[in-house]
């Protein structure tokens, strides 16, 4: 079971992100919380696996509260809801750690699927939202040297996998394309984070843009 603790300032909210995470066979609820700090109090006592997290909220909003959940360096995976596809909440919530990015209107069954890949390890980001994020990091942050270097340590297959991620592959899908377990395909992946130095999956799509293994169409 994936354990899921929803966080929103509104009640009504809370009720109808619990309804849809009940309704499935391999998901439950946990937790539900009001605010960042109640999220982070009771992530001290109750173990989670992904937290549904909003971001515009009282005491504590969801941006601080996932920094401050990455810190600890825990599996606690964070998936940001927001209502809003302004890009500034994108870019603050990856940067704090989070794990994924979804608008509040998605549909059920994506937010569903988001929590699953989440939870696999991969990152999820709204579509709306992803290629203005990578066009503006590849144009505000440019890669530092250091990493640069270190993606000529990359193998062949590591470099096929990379790829595949930067394109939107999940790791179910480059196995598939590579003829390789999933398994294998966890292992480059593993490597190819140790070898580059970035924190995730999303820092690698946005290294491959930077460094050119992908070109912005």
């Amino acid at each position: 079971m994936i354990r899921v603790m929803i966080v929103d300032d509104q009640a009504l909210v809370r009720a109808g992100f619990a309804m849809l995470v009940r309704s499935q066979p391999d998901l439950v609820v946990v937790a539900e919380c009001a605010d960042g700090q109640q999220c982070l109090d009771t992530l001290a006592t109750v173990p989670v696996d992904v937290v549904l997290m909003d971001v515009r909220m009282p005491r504590m909003d969801g941006i601080e509260a996932t920094r401050l959940i990455v810190e600890r360096d825990c599996a606690t995976r964070v998936l940001v809801l927001t209502t809003f596809d302004l890009d500034e909440y994108a870019f603050t919530a990856l940067r704090a750690g989070a794990s994924g990015f979804l608008l509040k209107d998605a549909p059920p069954e994506d937010l569903l699927a988001a929590i699953r890949t989440v939870h696999a390890g991969d990152a999820v980001i709204a579509p709306s939202t992803t290629r203005r994020l990578v066009e503006t990091y590849v144009r505000s942050a440019p890669v530092a040297p250091a990493i640069l270097d270190r993606t000529t340590a990359l193998t062949d297959r590591e470099r096929e996998v990379w790829v595949a991620i930067a394109n939107g592959l999940t790791n179910s899908e480059i196995a598939e394309a590579l003829f390789v377990s999933e398994t294998t395909v966890k292992t480059h992946v593993g490597h190819i984070l140790a070898k580059t130095g970035v924190r995730d999956r999303v820092a690698l799509v946005v290294l491959a843009y930077q460094t050119g293994a992908v070109a912005l169409s």
